[in-house]
């Protein structure tokens, strides 16, 4: 009897999975691997600026869902009011909600001029929307043309996250803009040994015997 030779003889399901998997691993791998550039990106693009103005209370925009320490609340965004009449959105730190949602955080906005100190923002992060924005002050998002259209107030097309202190119980702890930077390269990592793991599998499997030979 002549001993089986071994040939590579995948089946076609497996050349399937095996493509599937793959690719799927290579696509999440990018994916991941582009989030870590884009914060590392933004990172370094990071620019703090000083502003001297007057809050402007009247007008205070509280951000829902913001999540401090596993408590709900809410980003306290007020525009502060320029020597040149144009007003600067300032993200003033975040405020605990009430467990009555009808009550909003009582705010201590300082009268008269005040120096703030932050990060320059061309924009304010955006959460999954719901739909159309109720009235009131509490918003989901804030885009600029649409609080401009709201309050009456020419804004200047850029945003300050506050980080100077200011006696008014806000926190200001942000998260740092290049933060899981790290994570994300470590899934990126994970995802190209699964797509490795699966042409190896492939490989390995796809090798057969062919059925012994009498002599």
């Amino acid at each position: 009897m002549t001993a089986a030779a071994l040939r590579f003889r995948p089946r076609w399901w497996a050349a399937l999975l095996a493509a599937a998997g793959c690719g799927a691993g290579v696509l999440l791998g990018n994916w991941q691997g582009g989030r870590a550039e884009e914060k590392r990106a933004a990172a370094a693009a990071e620019k703090r600026i000083t502003l001297r103005g007057t809050l402007l209370p009247a007008h205070t925009v509280f951000l829902d869902n913001k999540v401090h320490r596993g408590r709900a609340g809410y980003h306290v965004v007020q525009p502060l009011r320029l020597a040149d009449g144009r007003h600067v959105l300032v993200n003033r730190g975040w405020a605990a909600s009430d467990p009555r949602r009808e009550r909003l955080p009582q705010v201590k906005t300082p009268a008269g001029e005040v120096t703030l100190e932050g990060v320059r923002l061309a924009r304010f992060p955006r959460a999954l929307d719901a739909g159309p924005r109720p009235p009131g002050p509490v918003w989901q998002n804030l885009e600029f043309d649409e609080f401009a259209a709201w309050s009456g107030l020419p804004l200047a097309p850029y945003a300050l996250e506050q980080h100077s202190a200011l006696e008014d119980g806000l926190v200001r702890e942000w998260p740092r803009a290049d933060a899981a930077v790290d994570k994300h390269r470590s899934y990126a990592l994970q995802w190209y040994s699964l797509a490795a793991l699966c042409v190896i599998l492939f490989i390995v499997l796809g090798f057969r015997r062919d059925a012994p030979a009498s002599d």
